[in-house]
């Protein structure tokens, strides 16, 4: 088993070059005035301490970026395909917040030209007009500078990762797993939306149309980033199909987003998994209980099951059930890794625990409530049709708030 933890501290290599600024950010305000590069826009040495040391990130990572466009166009680099894909992806994670920079200096040299005239001999039409622009560009800077300060916040480094999504149901029996079906409607509507491909891993129905567990993977850009929060518990109340006396029942079912692993992130070796066959059980098809080609993978060292039966073949359940494998190592090590930044994450927007009630749908009222930011929306049908943006968004709006407030008071 070989894990690359060089590829998954807390912050990727641009991250980390912008934070390393900070250590010599006393020696270069102490000589900036002696030299002539000036990579901060105009107005630069009017800023308070903060501001000055937002904006040294921000030039650190303009110029990462121009070295990352320069390297991709290195023959070495273009020969070499691990390479070539790694600066790729660093060069789109780095590419916003560059535009944005651009743009926020494009602002500040027109909002400086700006005051220039005004201080010339205008006539009232023109003096109007000018200063009716300087408004504004003075929005414009505000809504920039907003937008920087989110997005020189540490990233977590799997939210363009795909994922692998594990929907179980939990307490309730038979509509617990009906429910469970339910979310993952839900979520392949979501996908849709989001032109997400999704594909099946494995998949345990019951008779009555539920699951008892049901894996399955989203892949498309940004999948983590938009399905992270949706871990944890998630609670229905409504009248089962099978309630004759019209009583309102309370069902759970778990919900655990990994982030799908890359080959190269985990290696799998031989001699650290045991393969079992079996002949796949469920519903109908000659294949049911006549082949064996369901398969048992076990990783031995840490003694992580994954069993898979989907396919008609050995060979594609094996590789399904590898991929699987893959993401529950990953996270495995991650947290062993990761325990004390987790630790923070897990203080902004809950736990993800499966055993931690994140939302409940309330079928009576029309109601999903999100407990974690106590955020209420009365359109029950459209956010089971996979309308989940506004949830989604308010979720990763309240954890950015959460690390601005954190940043702030370490500044």
């Amino acid at each position: 088993m070989h894990f690359d933890f060089s590829r998954h501290s807390s912050y990727n290599l641009s991250v980390i070059t912008v934070f390393m600024v900070d250590s010599i950010l006393s020696q270069f305000i102490s000589n900036i005035h002696a030299t002539k590069a000036s990579p901060a826009p105009k107005g630069y040495y009017s800023l308070r301490w903060g501001e000055i040391k937002m904006f040294t990130r921000l030039s650190a990572v303009e110029e990462r970026f121009e070295e990352v466009t320069n390297l991709l166009c290195d023959p070495d680099v273009i020969s070499d395909t691990k390479r070539l894909r790694e600066l790729s992806k660093e060069q789109s994670s780095l590419e916003e917040t560059v535009t944005t920079y651009r743009e926020y200096k494009s602002v500040v040299s027109q909002i400086d030209d700006a005051k220039a005239m005004l201080e010339e001999k205008l006539d009232d039409e023109m003096r109007e007009m000018v200063k009716l622009e300087l408004n504004e560009l003075s929005a414009r800077k505000e809504q920039l500078e907003d937008r920087l300060k989110i997005l020189l916040l540490p990233k977590d480094p799997n939210d363009e990762k795909n994922v692998i999504v594990e929907i179980r149901g939990a307490a309730g029996g038979d509509e617990a797993a009906l429910f469970a079906a339910v979310l993952f409607r839900m979520y392949t509507r979501f996908a849709e939306r989001n032109a997400f491909k999704i594909e099946v891993l494995e998949a345990s129905p019951t008779d009555i149309g539920g699951y008892k567990e049901i894996v399955f993977s989203l892949s498309g850009r940004g999948a983590y980033s938009k399905m992270k929060f949706e871990s944890g518990a998630h609670r229905v109340q409504r009248i089962p199909a099978t309630e004759s006396g019209g009583r309102i029942h309370t069902s759970t079912a778990t919900v655990l987003v990994l982030p799908e692993a890359e080959d190269v992130e985990v290696e799998v070796h031989e001699k650290d998994i045991r393969i079992d066959t079996f002949c796949s059980s469920g519903a109908g098809g000659q294949s049911v209980n006549t082949t064996k080609s369901a398969v048992r993978v076990t990783h031995i060292p840490t003694g992580i099951m994954v069993s898979c039966q989907d396919e008609k073949s050995q060979h594609s359940n094996k590789d399904k059930a590898l991929r699987v494998l893959r993401a529950r190592l990953y996270d495995f090590y991650m947290q062993q890794q990761n325990a004390e930044a987790d630790a923070t994450r897990k203080s902004l927007v809950g736990t993800g625990d499966r055993s931690e009630r994140i939302r409940t749908y309330n079928y009576p009222q029309s109601r999903v409530t999100d407990h974690r930011i106590g955020l209420t929306l009365h359109r029950l049908e459209s956010v089971l049709e996979g309308e989940l943006d506004e949830v989604i968004d308010n979720l990763i709006l309240h954890e950015q708030t959460e690390l601005l407030k954190s940043h702030a008071h370490s500044a």
